[in-house]
């Protein structure tokens, strides 16, 4: 089968041609329909070393966890009624299916999960992928496959804004407008938000912002944020959603604040980074760190995505396959216009 390989840090992704997985017992393999790429994923394709708290990706990996598919095998040990042709997406990972952790939703934290695209079980920048049979969901027929890749990442943002406990008519700050903070503005508007305000550098994810249901975007190269912020809802927000995941950022999301805030951290910063604590301590602030998605969230969001009560469409910047892949993946790590880009194997 045909698959985009990692070869080392720094390189292209390479088309080549590898085994297809073999089918276990309690997995599923599926035929990859779409699949995005992920900051993350830039992200490992640029890891020497493990100082960052991510390990370096193996020669030979292949990434890939925003996907979607078609079952084309089902293992003998799979305790579920799949069939061969249904649509699916799945949780990134392969767990026991029967720890607490698993029973509970976070399969991630299962001590035997393998992370899947992530250096663990081989990813979805392939033709075909193995899942767990646990992990899986179906695809209803209002779910096409571009937005089943889209589950993920959408799931992800459903997360953090769950962690915010937002009430209808607070005030919410969303910091970054990447994939991750576009959602998250989606998510904070269908929950009765009364002003969703994005802040990032650049233009072009401001305007997606805006088709995604920010009600007010600040330009922070150009704009003092809490000026801005305060021109539109009159006071400083009631919650920050910090979806930027540099040095410095979770510092900053504590002097937007005013007392009594709710920040929750959906950044990931794989980086050393410093606060002053008792900036939060003095305002008594509610910081909150969020990581992944329970399995409950992309039930959830298949589910909205089914009945149109949420439309991610303005995300998609662009659909390629294979040929024009290692270009587009290399592309994204400097071009920040663009917001989702799915491969279509």
């Amino acid at each position: 089968m045909q698959a985009a390989v990692f070869k080392s840090p720094g390189q292209p992704l390479a088309i080549e041609e590898i085994e297809a997985p073999r089918l276990r017992p309690e997995g599923l393999i599926i035929e990859v329909k779409a699949c995005g790429i992920c900051g993350s994923d830039l992200h490992m394709a640029e890891v020497h070393d493990s100082s960052g708290g991510m390990q370096p990706l193996r020669a030979g990996a292949v990434m890939g966890h925003e996907f979607c598919g078609e079952i084309a095998e089902v293992g003998k040990g799979a305790k579920s009624d799949w069939q061969v042709g249904e649509r699916v997406t799945a949780l990134p990972y392969l767990a026991c299916g029967h720890c607490y952790e698993c029973l509970a939703g976070f399969g991630h934290r299962c001590p035997q999960a393998r992370y899947t695209g992530m250096g663990g079980e081989a990813g979805a920048y392939a033709q075909y992928m193995q899942v767990g049979a646990a992990e899986t969901l179906k695809l209803p027929s209002g779910v096409d496959y571009q937005f089943g890749a889209l589950v993920e990442p959408l799931a992800v943002a459903l997360h953090g804004v769950h962690a915010a406990q937002l009430q209808p008519g607070e005030n919410v700050l969303v910091m970054g407008a990447g994939p991750i903070g576009i959602a998250t503005a989606m998510w904070c508007k269908h929950f009765g938000a009364a002003h969703v305000v994005v802040s990032d550098m650049v233009p072009e994810r401001l305007n997606i912002a805006t088709r995604m249901g920010a009600t007010h975007c600040i330009n922070a190269g150009e704009e003092n944020v809490i000026s801005a912020y305060k021109s539109v809802a009159s006071k400083r927000p009631d919650v920050i959603i910090e979806c930027i995941g540099i040095p410095g950022t979770q510092q900053l999301a504590m002097d937007y604040a005013p007392a009594g805030a709710r920040l929750v951290i959906v950044g990931v910063c794989m980086e050393p980074d410093s606060i002053v604590p008792v900036k939060a301590l003095t305002k008594e602030l509610q910081v909150n760190y969020v990581f992944m998605y329970r399995k409950q969230d992309f039930a959830i969001t298949i589910d909205f995505l089914d009945r149109e009560r949420i439309d991610p469409t303005p995300m998609i910047t662009e659909s390629i396959g294979f040929n024009e892949f290692p270009n587009a993946f290399e592309s994204l790590k400097s071009d920040k216009t663009a917001c989702k880009v799915l491969l279509k194997p």
